[in-house]
């Protein structure tokens, strides 16, 4: 999974990970192995955007005692803003290079908890989905298991918010919206109740690939419904003791030290 972040370092990065997470266990079709928070980099131009130092620095205190999140820099490192579909490319093609291919004309078995081929909603079948052979001998399972032709995908996390805006006219480009979704997928946990199946028939693209977009499906009362970037920095600007509930201790500490979104626009 990867999750796209701009202004808000808060909680979600990991409960809202960890719901996505062990939400798509529950499907049966997922395993997921990890995720990827990748920080937005500083000329991406949105109001009260901070240094993308700072901002990596928060991203790591947040998923400091996570044991499969981890902050990757590669985004803000580059000579300007780029896409979210750059970035999904980027690290699929990282992801190639960092695997074991399986051999030609070897006969897949299918993965514990995982099916040999992922039903495809559109495109996905041949772009993104990476076949690996390895074993893995610090499986949670207690036994050295055997992965043989694993589809490995990368996934885009986000929340309603993000889902609604791909029904905004001229807001994406209509080509990276179709490799975002129909070649990608995206994962979606809803935010304040919000209405997920509309959203998505308000988009021609979105219900052309709407078997590659997976909307996490719990208590509609999870605490993590609720967080926002805006709810995070209104609770730091006012003092609100709440802000506990929205992030971390240690990226509090590191705000307050920095004098970070202290004023009304940051």
């Amino acid at each position: 999974q990867i999750y796209r972040n701009s202004k808000k370092i808060s909680s979600c990065q990991g409960s809202g990970g960890k719901r996505a997470r062990d939400y798509l266990h529950k499907t049966g079709r997922f395993i997921v192995i990890g995720g990827i928070v990748s920080p937005v980099h500083d000329s991406y131009g949105k109001q009260g955007l901070v240094s993308s130092r700072h901002r990596l620095i928060m991203c790591q205190l947040a998923v400091q005692n996570s044991d499969w999140i981890r902050v990757d820099p590669w985004e803000c490192y580059q000579d300007t803003w780029q896409t979210t579909c750059s970035v999904l490319e980027h690290h699929r093609d990282l992801m190639k290079v960092t695997t074991l291919p399986t051999p030609p004309n070897h006969s897949p078995q299918e993965a514990l908890g995982q099916p040999t081929r992922w039903v495809p909603g559109g495109r996905l079948a041949n772009a993104s989905a990476l076949p690996l052979s390895s074993s893995d001998e610090n499986a949670n399972l207690g036994t050295v298991m055997r992965y043989e032709e694993i589809e490995l995908r990368i996934l885009l996390l986000c929340g309603s918010d993000l889902l609604e805006s791909f029904c905004i006219p001229g807001l994406w480009n209509e080509a990276d919206m179709e490799v975002i979704v129909g070649d990608f997928g995206i994962v979606v946990v809803p935010r304040d109740a919000a209405d997920t199946d509309r959203i998505m028939n308000h988009s021609s693209i979105l219900r052309k690939y709407k078997n590659n977009i997976m909307v996490v499906k719990d208590d509609i009362n999870h605490p993590m419904s609720v967080v926002s970037s805006t709810k995070s920095r209104l609770a730091l600007q006012h003092g609100d003791g709440h802000v506990v509930d929205y992030l971390s201790q240690p990226v509090i500490d590191y705000i307050l030290k920095s004098q970070l979104y202290i004023n009304a626009s940051g």
